[in-house]
């Protein structure tokens, strides 16, 4: 892993909201967690005319994915939401892979894993590139944080 030049341009922190986690499973809040510290190592992401480093709150609300964005140069922290219509399918497909796939860790069949491995990351790839798709007009995130961006997406929408 390439180690996390600092800029401006990235997310220093990012806290989500207490009443948008729902417990799901300790996998989920396993990937939660590794995403949020692999988020912070390790990031891109820049809003159009706000200078970073920035912190951010991510939270669900009315059927959307809302990003609160705090950063030194804002008197107050903007608000970035998007449909989570949009993720749904991809959501559902995701869930059903993943539960495969803890499954199979389970059993220890490698083949299986890796063939399940490979649907889920294709199906994470997908949502990160819609993630990219919709933000593009307010944010610039490169696809790694995009990944992990919709891994807390993910982890946010099961109820």
């Amino acid at each position: 892993m390439v180690k996390f030049m600092p800029t401006t341009q990235h997310i220093e922190a990012i806290l989500i909201d207490e009443a948008s986690i729902t417990k799901r499973s300790a996998e989920i809040d396993h990937e939660r967690t590794v995403a949020i510290n692999d988020l912070i190592e390790w990031n891109h992401f820049a809003i159009k005319d706000v200078t970073g480093p920035y912190q951010l709150t991510l939270r669900t609300a009315e059927n959307r994915i809302a990003f609160s964005v705090a950063s030194s140069s804002l008197v107050s922290p903007i608000l970035v939401s998007l449909p989570l219509s949009p993720f749904r399918g991809i959501i559902r497909d995701y869930l059903m892979i993943c539960e495969g796939y803890f499954d199979a860790l389970k059993t220890g069949n490698l083949p299986r894993i890796e063939a399940i491995d490979m649907s889920r990351r294709g199906l994470h790839n997908e949502g990160a590139d819609l993630l990219i798709s919709l933000l593009a007009d307010k944010v610039t995130i490169d696809s790694e944080t995009a990944r992990r961006l919709f891994t807390l997406i993910y982890s946010l929408h099961l109820k």
